[in-house]
């Protein structure tokens, strides 16, 4: 196991800056997931962890020691791609054992004809295997040994892919969306396997997605990455419940986040010609709502939100609301109701074609002009990196 850390990472590709300033610090045993959209520079920065590309500016340490002058395989890490990266022409015994095969036979005895001769090598590929069926049966494909990539699933690879990393026993796993190719059923069950596999081998995990799903089920802490820096570090529930920025509460969460542009009246917010029932805070540009954070209320109820609904859709537990707001705009704005309390508001006469919409004030965020999240009765919040 081994902390990570990186001091003012910087990289271009001529002239397109890729990643600006990143300082991150992982810490030994973290299960750390860099998230974003595709170009926002996380596979890079974590290529430059692994040393498969060099950054232009800062530095790299693994387990304390700079490895900025490391090849890859003198880094203590592995790392597991999108695509598994097996051989094709090798079962699945050998696709795990290749990695011990380069570290502890010498060319000669990686040779086709020579490697017979070899009892040194029959002595050594003994104790290879052993590990091989050790980490196969960690990973529940002991009994897939003896079969090609071809003939395996999706999800099997994925499992050979993860054994050839685990049996070099690195000081971290290094995981470029590993999961991106599967299906969404198997997503979800290999999300489980993964975290498992974190809590037994206990060993610092990096992992790179552009899916908010799996970088909020997994991780211990989550780094967002946009236009090449870090935008916001925290846990899950620190990226979801209290977001640096409009754009970061826009990207975590699903259904996104509702932006309502509001002003100030009697010292109280004002959205839509509505005055809330929320203190104004001085800078406040916009007020933003997760679905969960308003409810449909009976009409006439003080600072509710009139709104016209679009759709909705059953999800079986819970329902979805989509409906924009009586505003100049056309706000759109959506409500996340269980499935009882659908039941109940729809009893009630609460859901028609016209809806009003009672913000939960604990719940609600609000941002400044320039986007930056503002905190009751203090200063912007500092977004951060």
């Amino acid at each position: 196991m081994a902390a990570i850390g990186l001091e003012s990472i910087g990289k271009s590709f001529g002239s397109t800056q890729v990643l600006t300033d990143v300082t991150l610090h992982v810490c030994d045993g973290e299960f750390l997931t860099l998230v974003g959209p595709s170009g926002c520079g996380k596979s890079t920065l974590l290529r430059i962890i692994a040393g498969l590309e060099r950054q232009d500016r800062g530095t790299v340490t693994i387990g304390g020691r700079p490895v900025d002058g490391l090849k890859p395989a003198a880094r203590g890490v592995a790392m597991v791609f999108q695509s598994y990266a097996l051989y094709p022409h090798m079962s699945v015994a050998r696709n795990i054992a290749t990695p011990l095969e380069m570290q502890r036979l010498t060319l000669a005895e990686r040779l086709p004809l020579l490697r017979l001769l070899s009892p040194r090598r029959r002595r050594v590929m003994r104790g290879i295997m052993a590990e091989v069926e050790a980490v196969a049966a960690s990973l529940q494909i002991d009994g897939l040994l003896d079969r090609k990539p071809a003939e395996l699933s999706g999800g099997q690879r994925q499992r050979v892919a993860l054994g050839r990393a685990m049996v070099r026993r690195p000081d971290a796993f290094l995981m470029d969306e590993p999961l991106s190719n599967l299906d969404a059923k198997l997503r979800v069950h290999m999300r489980g396997e993964l975290a498992d596999l974190h809590r037994r081998l206990g060993a610092t995990f990096v992992y790179v997605t552009h899916d908010q799903t799996e970088a909020m089920t997994m991780s211990d802490r989550v780094a967002l990455m946009l236009e090449g820096r870090i935008v916001q570090l925290g846990t899950p529930a620190e990226l979801y419940d209290r977001p640096a920025t409009v754009a970061v509460a826009q990207f975590i969460g699903s259904p996104p986040i509702s932006l309502v542009p509001v002003s100030e009246q009697g010292g109280r917010l004002v959205a839509g010609g509505v005055r809330l029932g929320l203190p104004w805070v001085a800078g406040a540009a916009t007020l933003g709502l997760r679905p969960e954070s308003v409810a449909p209320v009976r009409l006439g109820t003080p600072g509710a939100l009139p709104a016209l609904l679009r759709r909705a859709e059953n999800l079986g537990a819970e329902w979805l609301l989509y409906a924009t707001l009586e505003d100049a705009d056309a706000t759109e704005i959506v409500c996340r109701l269980a499935a009882d309390a659908h039941d109940a508001a729809r009893a009630a006469g609460l859901l028609g074609d016209r809806l009003w919409l009672l913000p939960d004030p604990a719940r609600a965020h609000l941002f400044d002009r320039e986007g930056r999240r503002l905190v009751a009765g203090s200063v912007p919040h500092e977004a951060a990196a």
